[in-house]
């Protein structure tokens, strides 16, 4: 594994944002500055395991030489493992889901094959945990919202990452957060019907979580009014999917088979 680098003093961080629409990479110094320019390919579909892997290879040869990797996935991921990928178990955007794709998906080991494809370190995690990661304080209850494709959670107490809660799966009108305030749903009611039916989630989210702040991210949080969205709430840019790569290791944990996944 590659160590020395003129100006830095501690390891280069490949970060990889997996979006429902696009897969972007950039590479981050050790005190979390771009030294790359971001790159993005679409995201392809149906997208299986293989499929992903391939396109996540041809994305880390663009970027420069790092240490290790860390990936934001958009799905529940335990110790290293898919537990639920809403996203990459449909056909395409806003299809059901298919069975062929959901067994695929289901307990496929993700970091073990990232780490064994690009030969470093590498920490996988929803990406609405990466994000928050990145953009959190660290005092309280801190819950992060993503809005892209589909929406994503993740939950901080004082700082520390909690474990992964797909609340975005909650009831909400006959549905769910997930599909009624996913992108393929704003496409349909269009933006002012879009933006009441984020706020009225935001809301159910807070009943349920009770939180000291609320930050919105994702690439739709962009289409909301930064002046309506509520008090103690904060939009966030959607680059912290990326920035929050360096803090994924600060605030997880160094487990066994974390440290240890791509160790040469």
């Amino acid at each position: 594994m590659e160590q020395a680098y003129e100006k830095d003093t501690g390891p280069r961080t490949l970060a990889i944002d997996i979006g429902g629409s696009g897969l972007k990479a950039i590479v981050l110094s050790p005190d979390g500055e771009m030294v790359s320019d971001r790159t993005r390919r679409e995201t392809p579909y149906p997208c299986t395991p293989p499929v992903l892997l391939a396109e996540l290879s041809a994305l880390a040869a663009t970027q420069p030489a790092h240490d290790r990797v860390s990936v934001g996935f958009p799905g529940a991921i335990r110790s290293g493992r898919v537990r639920e990928v809403p996203a990459f178990s449909r056909r395409g955007p806003g299809l059901p889901p298919d069975a062929e794709l959901v067994a695929q998906w289901t307990g496929f080991e993700l970091q073990a094959a990232l780490a064994e494809r690009f030969g470093r370190p590498t920490r996988v995690a929803n990406d609405a945990d990466v994000q928050g990661c990145a953009v959190v304080s660290g005092h309280g209850m801190e819950l992060v919202v993503t809005l892209g494709t589909g929406v994503g959670c993740a939950v901080f107490y004082d700082g520390a990452l909690l474990p992964h809660m797909e609340l975005s799966h909650g009831t909400f009108g006959g549905t769910s957060i997930e599909v009624a305030c996913g992108d393929n749903e704003r496409q349909k009611i269009g933006k002012d019907a879009w933006r009441a039916r984020v706020l009225e989630a935001l809301d159910a989210f807070e009943a349920m979580v009770l939180p000291d702040h609320l930050y919105v991210g994702g690439g739709n949080a962009k289409k909301l009014d930064p002046e309506t969205i509520g008090p103690n709430r904060t939009v966030i840019p959607n680059i912290s999917g990326l920035l929050g790569g360096i803090a994924l290791w600060e605030r997880t944990s160094d487990a066994p088979h974390v440290a240890a996944a791509g160790a040469p």
